[in-house]
């Protein structure tokens, strides 16, 4: 056996087994270590594919092996944890006093949360076949999309400049952002690369932009600053792509 070869599988077996953590976390409420592990496994889901090309070893395993480690990271998840959100949220008196609704929904509504697990199904197999993304995404990479997820509780209660953010987390607000997310990780919008392969400031003008803001946020506005980095990485890419287009005519 080359034990090169199985060097970058070990990674993702260990991003997998950070899902499964993370999974164990999310059933308890335990949403700050859940976020943790999605972040380890998700550090690992790089060294996979680092080690991968490092040492000349991708192979059709790996890819794989790669999608099923991101289906329960990337994707159970950030699903479970919307779930959970879904119901743990306070809407049950906001339903029984709305005539629109039968009350019954309220057992069944929080299952809405598992659309983002769909998405980013159907996302990392399309992944796999996209020859179109090999060097930059069309549409927001799970990796992103479970951070962006995974962040909202432990925001709901985080309190910047006299705002509480947790008044924003109704039930409309997280079923909008759970179809929003399906959504977007699978439309037809590319995402500038963040690979950065030869310094040049004039290249890479909009990744070290946007590096350097995202240390900013990260610094001043700290875990609020997650969500708010992906949001940023999607609109500059779409305002990048209308630039580049307009100076293309």
């Amino acid at each position: 056996m080359n034990l090169k070869a199985q060097i970058p599988n070990f990674f993702t077996m260990l991003n997998l087994f950070c899902g499964c953590v993370a999974l164990v976390w999310v059933s308890n409420f335990q949403f700050l270590w859940a976020f943790g592990f999605v972040c380890l496994g998700i550090f690992f889901d790089f060294f996979d594919g680092f080690f991968a090309r490092k040492y000349n070893v991708a192979g059709p395993l790996g890819v794989q092996l790669d999608s099923l480690a991101d289906m329960v990271t990337s994707g159970v998840v950030p699903g479970f944890v919307m779930y959970k959100m879904l119901y743990d949220i306070k809407f049950t008196e906001y339903i029984m006093n709305s005539n629109a609704f039968d009350t019954n929904i309220t057992f069944y509504l929080p299952f809405v949360g598992f659309i983002i697990t769909l998405g980013a199904c159907y996302r990392l197999a399309n992944f796999n076949i996209d020859s179109r993304q090999s060097d930059s995404f069309i549409g927001l990479p799970t990796p992103a999309n479970a951070l962006f997820i995974t962040s909202l509780p432990l925001i709901v209660d985080f309190h910047f400049q006299g705002i509480v953010l947790g008044d924003l987390m109704n039930i409309w607000v997280l079923l909008i952002i759970t179809l929003v997310s399906a959504y977007v990780m699978n439309a037809e919008i590319p995402l500038f690369s963040l690979k950065i392969k030869n310094f040049s400031v004039a290249k890479y003008k909009l990744q070290l932009f946007f590096l350097l803001l995202s240390v900013l946020m990260l610094v001043f506005l700290k875990i609020l600053a997650v969500p708010l980095i992906i949001l940023v990485y999607v609109l500059l890419s779409v305002f990048n792509n209308i630039t580049n287009k307009k100076a293309s005519k």
